[in-house]
């Protein structure tokens, strides 16, 4: 009997021993730069397809700019007040300006910066002078923290150095950001894919025998026991680890319309079904990942087929969007089809799915019951990009015999990119419930 035992804890016990792990930071940085340099080559058709050609970056010093990472080298940045400048310099192409209070050589390799730096008092106006640009875009006016970053002092600071005729030629960079940041490039996907994989294994090891012993571990447990996985691999996360336990008998808590996360307090029991959500931060991406558990019973070796019934709607429900979502499409288009779809079959699904990226909840084009709702401002008009990522994220919410007819969430979410054939999931989706003994 004990040796059953083991050789099943064994089974369904994931290896703590990972291919792909995070890199030191000097890696990091060697990477992420050869990576900027590929970002730098597609902002003057950016700028020029949104009618750009000025665009300023700003970080203050103790307040960064989510931006700054992204446009200049991802390294720590101690100025008061520092300026990425791209202007478009019509024959001569695209020109990059650091105005920093400080020289420094990484900066240098991408940007012009002089070893003295002129004040930005001085530099800014004889830059805008030499162009006059008609439109000069900042983070301000968009709807997302990202697009909206520029700080009240530094837009007074720059409105009051540039002059009232440049200020007048102020715009939102929102649509300038949303693009560039939903344009991946081929060079990150391998470290991508990594970091999926090692969110997988975080995941598999958290829903396992190695982190829960029925009766005892509670939910706080589980979310410490991420944490220090998370401190052992040297990787961050964006958002803090959500565990969401339902059980026959139990009446599910809503918010905001989705099951509510379980108190710390709850204590994981046999039977029970989890749900976990969780994700990485890593080289200035993020993953975001959902998957579901089922706590045996006394002599189970699976979970019973009502389970597994839900869990199949769930991947109807996930073969649905991938199938209707193709390059050039609306975001809209895609959510109203696959609902309508869901409806031919019976199913009561959710659909909530947003970009992957740079952030977690990136820009670009959500697949989301919330935006096909936003009339106002039509993000459901907007197109699929080729390459972009997102989060499949969703739901279903299916009768289970075995628990008298009680509804059960079955909530996914993984990460993929698009290509000519739809979606493409980074590592194979779950396809059965991680069985914990």
């Amino acid at each position: 009997m004990i040796k059953t035992l083991l050789t099943l804890y064994l089974l369904l016990t994931p290896s703590a021993v990972h291919a792909w792990s995070p890199l030191p930071w000097s890696k990091q940085m060697e990477i992420r730069d050869r990576w900027l340099t590929k970002r730098h080559a597609t902002i003057l058709e950016l700028m020029r397809k949104h009618g750009v050609q000025m665009w300023i970056v700003v970080n203050e010093e103790f307040h960064d700019d989510p931006l700054t990472e992204l446009v200049a080298p991802a390294r720590p940045y101690a100025g008061n007040r520092d300026f990425f400048v791209f202007v478009d310099a019509r024959d001569k192409g695209l020109r990059r300006i650091a105005v920093t209070g400080f020289a420094e050589e990484a900066v240098s390799r991408f940007f012009e910066s002089p070893a003295d730096p002129r004040p930005a008092k001085e530099a800014l106006p004889g830059i805008y002078r030499m162009y006059r640009p008609a439109r000069i875009a900042l983070s301000i006016g968009g709807s997302r923290g990202v697009t909206r970053s520029l700080t009240h002092e530094s837009w007074l600071f720059l409105t009051e150095t540039l002059g009232p005729e440049a200020s007048r030629r102020i715009v939102p960079a929102s649509d300038l950001i949303e693009e560039y940041l939903d344009t991946r490039i081929p060079e990150e996907m391998e470290t991508y894919r990594g970091m999926v994989e090692l969110t997988e294994e975080l995941v598999k090891r958290t829903l396992s025998g190695e982190a829960i012993v029925p009766g005892k571990t509670t939910v706080g447990d589980l979310r410490r026991w991420m944490y220090d996985a998370l401190w052992e691999k040297r990787v961050d996360t964006w958002f803090q680890p959500d565990i969401r336990i339902q059980r026959r008998g139990m009446t599910n808590n809503s918010s905001r319309g989705f099951l509510a996360v379980s108190p710390e307090s709850w204590v994981v029991e046999r039977g029970d079904v989890l749900h976990i959500d969780f994700g990485i931060r890593h080289m200035g991406l993020n993953t975001d990942w959902q998957k579901m558990a089922y706590v045996l019973r006394p002599g189970e070796t699976d979970a019973p087929a009502g389970l597994k019934r839900a869990l199949a709607n769930t991947m109807a429900l996930q073969d649905a969007l991938v199938a209707h979502s193709r390059p050039g499409k609306t975001a809209g288009d895609v959510y109203n089809e696959t609902m309508a779809q869901m409806t031919r079959q019976g199913i009561e699904a959710k659909i909530y799915s947003h970009p992957l990226g740079n952030q977690g909840h990136a820009l670009g084009a959500s697949i989301d019951y919330r935006s096909a709702q936003r009339k106002e401002t039509m993000p459901s008009s907007r197109r699929l990009r080729k390459g972009s990522y997102i989060a499949i994220e969703l739901n279903t919410l299916t009768p289970v015999p075995e628990w008298d007819g009680q509804k059960l969430f079955v909530m996914e979410e993984d990460p993929a990119h698009l290509t000519d054939e739809g979606w493409k999931f980074f590592v194979p989706r779950q396809e059965a419930f991680y069985l914990i003994p």
